[in-house]
């Protein structure tokens, strides 16, 4: 059943995970503990905000998600790795790890196996947090160290 929250259109979604985002400035984040982390990012523009939320779960370290968000709460795209499976509105189920993209009606209630043309070493977390800033057009990264990858 869908989600009453249409605040984006599937081509708003689009066009905000196509769009070149940045490093709001040369902050060095530093991630060595559990929890969470959200980064804010902005478009090449300057006109709109996005952020880049880690999460890695304080009892399983290999358990996390990275995600895009655009809009305050509209998450355009998380990867979640290292949990349960995810039932998607039709009834299907997708093992971990699997890509949840914005779907018009739906916000992120999809969940999809993960492209390998895009992610290469799921295992790898500073691997893949790289593709998933690439897959989400963050071009100039923020700097994150690399206690979030030990």
């Amino acid at each position: 059943m869908p989600m009453t929250d249409k605040r984006l259109t599937q081509a708003e979604a689009d066009a905000l995970l196509a769009m070149e985002k940045h490093r709001k400035d040369d902050t060095e984040w530093d991630y060595s503990g559990l929890g969470k982390l959200v980064i804010t990012l902005v478009s090449a523009d300057g006109r709109e905000s996005f952020f880049l939320d880690l999460w890695r779960n304080k009892l399983n370290l290999r358990r996390g998600k990275y995600q895009n968000r655009a809009r305050e709460n509209q998450v355009l795209a998380r990867l979640d790795f290292g949990g349960p499976p995810h039932r998607n509105p039709d009834g299907k189920e997708v093992k971990a790890p699997h890509l949840h993209l914005y779907i018009e009606g739906f916000a992120d209630s999809w969940a999809y196996p993960v492209p390998s043309k895009h992610f290469s070493n799921i295992s790898d977390l500073q691997l893949t947090l790289e593709e998933f800033m690439r897959y989400c057009n963050i071009t100039k990264p923020p700097n994150i160290q690399r206690g979030l990858f030990t």
